[in-house]
């Protein structure tokens, strides 16, 4: 019952980075993580999930694949699920490392940068756009919510096993942004009207907090600051909706 203690254990931030283990929870996450290729330490289930076609096939990829499995009672995948609802089964992955320096920037590339911004099903909406958009690379700095946390992972839908999403301090980021030549803008509700043309071929984009905005050192790293123009009987956007805008707007 290893499995499920660690299973249990890894609800919780500290434990996750511990250990550098996350864990994807329901089927189409778990179908996600397999066809991702990447590294699975093991899998739990109940007796539910054989009595589905899909749960079936998903069940029998695991055992192609070698992956150890644990059938569990549903108390006791309760007791490990982050899902109000679990649909009975949810896996063990090793957290991918990723750095700066494996990103890698062409000649007219995109960065998305996370500044704080800390409601995980925002989180995930943001990196499955971010990869949709062909973004090079997510960056979330201090502040922000753990890009591993389940429900990141389960509102990411797949995205985050194969977009290049990490968490870096603000001081590391900067450096590589400027040794690499890309100018940092910032999103804030104050900024100039974002260009339809004119954003440099290589641009790094923050964007912060749900209810505070950009945080100070960011603010202040920021070449320019800038706005998605809306009416003026709506106050703000959602975070996540501001920034597939934002990018889409800005692509190169």
């Amino acid at each position: 019952m290893r499995l499920l203690t660690l299973a249990r254990d890894l609800r919780r931030r500290k434990a996750r980075e511990r250990q550098q283990l996350f864990v994807a929870e329901g089927l189409r996450t778990v179908e996600e993580l397999l066809d991702a290729k990447l590294a699975v330490h093991g899998v739990l289930g109940t007796p539910e999930l054989t009595r589905s076609p899909r749960g079936a096939a998903l069940l029998a990829a695991v055992h192609t694949r070698g992956i150890p499995y644990l059938e569990v009672s549903d108390a006791e995948f309760a007791s490990a699920a982050d899902t109000e609802t679990p649909q009975g089964v949810l896996a063990v992955a090793p957290v991918p490392a990723r750095t700066l320096e494996q990103l890698t920037l062409g000649a007219a590339a995109r960065v998305l940068v996370l500044d704080a911004v800390q409601d995980p099903g925002n989180v995930g909406t943001i990196l499955r756009t971010a990869a949709a958009l062909g973004v090079a690379g997510t960056v979330a700095l201090p502040g922000t919510v753990d890009l591993w946390n389940a429900k990141v992972v389960r509102s990411a839908m797949g995205s985050l096993f194969r977009h290049h999403a990490l968490a870096c301090p603000a001081e590391a980021l900067v450096a590589w942004l400027h040794a690499h030549h890309t100018p940092l803008w910032g999103a804030d509700m104050h900024g100039d009207p974002v260009p339809a043309t004119g954003a440099p071929d290589r641009l790094a984009l923050a964007v912060g907090n749900e209810g505070a905005g950009l945080t100070a050192p960011v603010r202040a790293a920021a070449a320019r600051l800038v706005s998605i123009p809306i009416a003026s009987t709506v106050e703000s956007l959602n975070v996540a909706v501001a920034t597939g805008i934002l990018l889409h707007q800005l692509r190169p």
